[in-house]
């Protein structure tokens, strides 16, 4: 079994991609209108993958507390630099649960917390 990609449903599409492209760096691999007032995104290569989905007719939305998705970085203090200069305010952290990792959070354009991690 492999994983294939996770998926978001996203109440600005514009919005979201901004945050996965600009934020991220995830490219848009594919993107397309399914129906009227839904589009979805696929953002990602290799084994990073995630979809997003705008659909007019959904209007509340629940990310859910206790979900979170993860990206890598090279730097945080850097990450950390680089979303204050977009004017991304940190969620919470910087954590260092152990001596060989550290992390913290923001919130994406839909609530969902998205997580920076740095290996030391």
């Amino acid at each position: 079994m492999k994983f294939c990609w996770t998926t978001l449903t996203v109440k600005n599409m514009e919005e979201s991609l901004r945050f996965y492209q600009e934020v991220v760096g995830l490219p848009v691999h594919n993107r397309f209108q399914t129906g009227p007032g839904i589009e979805i995104a696929f953002l990602g290569d290799g084994e990073t993958k995630l979809e997003l989905i705008s659909n007019e007719n959904v209007k509340n939305f629940n990310m859910g507390r206790s979900i979170s998705i993860g990206f890598q970085v090279d730097s945080l203090d850097n990450m950390m630099a680089f979303l204050k200069e977009k004017g991304i305010g940190i969620h919470s952290g910087p954590f260092q649960p152990n001596p060989n990792t550290k992390f913290f959070y923001v919130l994406d354009p839909n609530g969902l917390k998205v997580q920076f991690v740095e290996s030391i």
